[in-house]
Parts: structure tokens; sequence; C-alpha cells
């Protein structure tokens, strides 16, 4: 096997957006598991979008990241709410000004994410019994919840 490269090259722009949200869409109902990266077993925030944003890549095949360490890789676009369309992450911050939640906007209302769970979601059998898996929910004024930042990760790739 020869030497290939860690991310796939997309021509354009648009191209790019709606194979990301083909395969957001095709995320959708999968259940929320703790530090979950596989789309069969299970997701948790960051994992989900981490298939999205390799499926058109803008990471590479190969990595570990957490919505923090997300964040830190794109916070070089970040962008004011008034430039914000489908395709952006939406990063929430704990009271530590930690990122500790992420999900990929389907439009300027809605977001999809993996939610409902925490670390005690282990199974799909847990995530079952509590209602934990990736759903489609406006993204803006949620309760108990601080947005640190809007970050377009198509800026630029």
């Amino acid at each position: 096997m020869g030497n290939r490269p860690n991310t796939i090259k997309i021509d354009s722009y648009a191209k790019r957006l709606k194979i990301a949200e083909k395969v957001a869409y095709s995320l959708l109902n999968k259940p929320y598991i703790w530090g979950g990266d596989n789309p069969v077993q299970g997701l948790d925030c960051s994992g989900l979008v981490i298939e999205i944003l390799k499926s058109v890549g803008l990471l590479p095949a190969q990595g570990d990241w957490n919505a923090e360490s997300l964040y830190r890789r794109f916070k070089a676009h970040e962008i004011e709410e008034v430039d914000f369309t489908e395709g952006c992450l939406v990063f929430w911050q704990n009271s530590q000004g930690i990122c500790n939640h992420v999900e990929y906007a389907l439009s300027i209302e809605l977001s999809i994410g993996a939610r409902g769970g925490g670390s005690t979601i282990k199974t799909p059998n847990d995530a079952l019994k509590k209602g934990a898996y990736s759903k489609i929910r406006p993204w803006k004024g949620r309760p108990g919840r601080t947005i640190k930042a809007l970050v377009d990760p198509f800026l630029n790739p």
C-alpha cells in the first residue's frame, strides 16, 4: 500500500456541505455512549461531530478529540452569530470555560447532537433506558447551557 493522505479532497464548498449534511442525517437516532466514536455502537457529542468532519476531510482519518480539543483545533474559524450558517459547530462550555459539548448545525436554528447521556451511559441499553441518542433540536436558548463559540470548520479547510 502506498503513501495515502490522511484526508480526502473534495472539490467544492457546496459539495462538502452536502456530503456533511447527508452524513449528519445518517447519524440521527444513534445511541449516545459516553466516549463513543462508533456510529454502529454509539457516539457521544464529539464522536458524532468527528464522524461528520472526517467524512469531508476536515479531520484526519486517525485521531482522538473531545469537545474542547475540537474547539482548539477550529477556534481560528470562530464567527459571529450574524455569519452563522449550516455546517457550523456550536460549542457549549462549563463553569470553568472549558468546552463540554459540541453539535453540528443543520440550519441557523437547528443542530444535531448526541445528547441525553453523560458519563454513566456506557452501553446501548443504558442509552435506551435514559432516552440518550442523537437528535435534532434548536441550539439557541437551552436552559443551563452557555454557548462558548460558533465555529465554521469549512472556512479555509
